[in-house]
């Protein structure tokens, strides 16, 4: 049921099983197109002259593929296996793991109301893939934001959907980190640089940030929190209440954001 209907767009990375390997190229199946299937001309396997097949596919290997072409009236697609780099084939396998496991949890909720899975997509399933642009997205929403959820949908199955959802997926965070550099000629500068950083912390105010020395005088700072705008809202508070107690001991600070 969660599988999607018709076939891909041009351009789109799809997730494959390969099924036959030929001199001429390699035959596989979409798995998230009822495993319609599609193929990869040799010259499409990798970049450069491909002497042996088998050197870049075998039977059975999972791939991630680009859709160079699709004829729906004759069922025939056309993939390409060079042109997915491997960030994109990680981030793409990662997200059809995501996919599969969401599925699973939507049969676990359907369980739990003593329904079928048809009945579960049916119900709210398909809205909410509409909605959070799929079913994993909508499981991690409940996780970030429970109260959320359940005052913008109502219905029979919103409590065991974010029961479900709390049980079994970690919420999403962001990471962000910035340096701070801090001196001070004051005979206990290192002990105000201390007590400035310790000022930065309590700043936090219980959120996920972490100073570390990466080598006087300069400090790492990283901050974790669902979101993007709360974790730089968290970076403020920290960063100002150790530069303002530092700079009214006679020292000077400055944030420096690096990008990783």
């Amino acid at each position: 049921m969660s599988r999607a209907s018709g076939f891909p767009d041009n351009g789109e990375l799809v997730v494959c099983t390969v099924t036959s390997v030929k001199n001429f190229g390699a035959f596989v199946t979409l798995d998230e197109y009822d495993d319609k299937e599609g193929f990869i001309h040799v010259r499409d396997v990798a970049t450069g002259w491909v002497k042996y097949i088998k050197d870049y596919v075998k039977e059975g290997q999972k791939i991630v593929c680009k859709v160079l072409g699709v004829d729906s009236q004759k069922g025939h697609i056309d993939l390409s296996l060079k042109s997915v780099n491997d960030h994109q084939k990680r981030e793409r396998i990662q997200q059809w793991k995501n996919e599969k496991k969401a599925a699973k949890l939507l049969e676990i909720v359907a369980e739990r109301l003593s329904i079928d899975l048809p009945t579960a997509y049916k119900d709210f399933g398909n809205t909410l893939m509409d909605e959070y642009g799929s079913l994993y997205d909508a499981f991690e929403a409940v996780v970030a934001q429970p109260q959320e959820f359940s005052d913008y949908f109502n219905g029979y199955w919103v409590e065991k959907f974010v029961e479900v959802a709390k049980e079994n997926i970690t919420p999403p965070a962001v990471e962000i980190d910035g340096v701070l550099e801090m001196t001070s000629n004051a005979p206990n500068g290192a002990i105000l640089i201390k007590d400035a950083l310790l000022e930065g912390l309590k700043a936090a105010d219980g959120a996920d940030a972490k100073i570390t020395s990466v080598g006087s005088p300069r400090y790492r700072i990283v901050v974790t929190a669902p979101e993007y705008k709360e974790a730089e809202e968290i970076m403020k508070r920290v960063s100002k209440a150790a530069i303002d107690s530092l700079v009214k001991n006679g020292g000077s600070a400055v944030l420096k954001r690096e990008s990783k």
